[in-house]
């Protein structure tokens, strides 16, 4: 499938326009769940405690793949299924996630810690699928 950037925007604002792209409810926790699980199946990302609709789910993977930030191969032939992965467009989203991450840690009551800081390093403290060496989270 060709890649697809949308040509209109809110706005030049670098922000506003990648809000454009995967600034939705979802898109982030797809990401998410890559991140986690190098890839996933659709049954996959159902299973995710956030309950996404089936054809939310289907259309916002069909958004990402077409922007580039995911790809998709097939597992099974019949019926056809298909498992998802980040491409290196979809990790270099990564320091945004994380700021992200760390933000809502500090930030909002109830929820769980996901990067942890002792002794001034930072690691995960749950396991995740890619290699974030490069994000300086071990």
């Amino acid at each position: 499938m060709a890649l697809v950037e949308p040509t209109t925007h809110r706005s030049t604002c670098p922000l506003a326009s990648t809000l454009d792209l995967v600034g939705d409810k979802w898109s982030l926790l797809i990401i998410r769940d890559l991140v986690y699980f190098g890839t996933c199946t659709f049954k996959k990302f159902q299973s995710a405690a956030e309950k996404i609709p089936a054809k939310t789910l289907a259309d916002r993977l069909k958004k990402l793949e077409a922007l580039g930030i995911i790809s998709k191969q097939p597992y099974q032939t019949r019926p056809l299924r298909h498992e998802y992965e980040l491409t290196e467009k979809g990790l270099a989203l990564l320091p945004a996630l994380k700021a992200l991450t760390l933000w809502g840690q500090a930030h909002i009551d109830e929820r769980e810690t996901i990067v942890a800081v002792k002794d001034g390093v930072q690691s995960m403290t749950r396991p995740v699928a890619v290699d974030l060496a490069w994000l300086e989270v071990s």
